[in-house]
């Protein structure tokens, strides 16, 4: 049996794993709010008095942060959560990965349902590295490299890279978050849920577009306002939310590119994390592939990638499940 869990700043989700012969088979699983515990070991206690007497061979959990040596503080919660700590609750071996690690590690088990294709690329698809992007609570990037016979997760803190603006506007929009947020704005300030609402604030602040009454009462009432106004902008309501959504779609292609050329993902780039696939229109619109392309001498390389949006939100926690099956095997 194996514990698995996609570790969020808004929900930790937990399952149960049993090995067969014919692979992973799901028995149980269970999303908690994470804010509303003091601890991983605590959701992971709760969990499990569901399922008394069953003996666990291995776990693992993708968590979102700086993970070092097998410890972490997580990024969004204040959590501090370590491989030894969680053995010793759980009387097993426990790996902790980064959550887009696990993400990466997962999308290669997605079936071609659970995929959009944003960009053909050049077929056959060809071996190499992959990258993944998220937005989600935050920005996670990671990268599975090929070493020639098979690919590895390798985890990076790139979300909280500086934002690299391309033009006039994200010039302005730049300036705009480092007095809000100091000198460093980094591309998780832009490409996340509370990202939407910061683009939002610049393109209503600089008069892009009117406000209406009803969408200020619904963001004073509201606490995520990402979601009012992806919202909105999908329903074609507010011409300020569409923007915002344009202008995110097309932020977070550029920076996906960015991340396909640091690791020369020839084997695809995927897009993952819980806003991707609830803006797919917005991102097959064409905002977010024409800047994925936009590099210049590289815009050839880029057009010849595979990109893909994860549709599963799965993805990490069967990452994950499948780690911990290869920690047992």
């Amino acid at each position: 049996m194996i514990i698995a869990g996609d570790i969020g700043g808004t929900k930790t989700v937990l399952a149960l794993y049993e090995r067969t012969t014919e692979g992973l088979r799901q028995n149980a699983e269970r999303t908690f709010a994470s804010a509303q515990y003091g601890s991983l070991e605590a959701i992971v206690e709760e969990f499990l008095r569901d399922h008394r007497g069953v003996r666990l061979d291995t776990a693992c959990f993708g968590i979102p942060g700086a993970l070092i040596e097998g410890r972490v503080h997580t990024t969004n919660l204040s959590w501090d959560v370590s491989e030894p700590a969680l053995e010793a609750a759980l009387k097993c071996r426990v790996r902790l990965l980064n959550d887009l690690q696990a993400t990466a590690f997962g999308v290669r088990y997605l079936a071609p349902e659970e995929l959009e294709v944003l960009n053909r690329g050049a077929q056959p698809r060809r071996r190499g590295n992959i990258a993944v992007i998220a937005a989600g609570t935050g920005l996670g990037e990671a990268f599975l490299c090929w070493d020639g016979s098979q690919h590895h997760p390798m985890a990076s803190e790139g979300g909280h890279a500086d934002f690299a603006a391309r033009n006039e506007r994200e010039i302005e929009l730049l300036r705009f978050l480092q007095k809000r947020f100091g000198s460093h704005v980094s591309n998780e300030r832009v490409l996340s849920g509370p990202g939407i609402y910061n683009i939002y604030c610049f393109l209503r602040d600089t008069g892009a577009a009117p406000e209406p009454d009803w969408l200020r009462e619904e963001l004073a009432a509201g606490s995520d306002h990402g979601a009012i106004i992806s919202q909105a902008g999908l329903a074609g309501k507010s011409a300020l939310c569409e923007q915002t959504l344009e202008m995110f779609a097309s932020i977070y292609g550029a920076e996906a590119g960015n991340v396909a050329l640091r690791c020369m993902a020839v084997g695809g780039v995927f897009v993952a994390g819980g806003i991707a696939p609830k803006l797919i229109g917005v991102l097959r619109a064409g905002q977010f592939m024409q800047a994925f392309v936009d590099k210049g001498r590289m815009s050839e390389l880029l057009k010849s990638i595979e990109v893909s949006v994860a549709l599963n939100p799965h993805a990490p926690l069967i990452g994950a499940a499948h780690f911990a099956l290869n920690m047992s095997l």
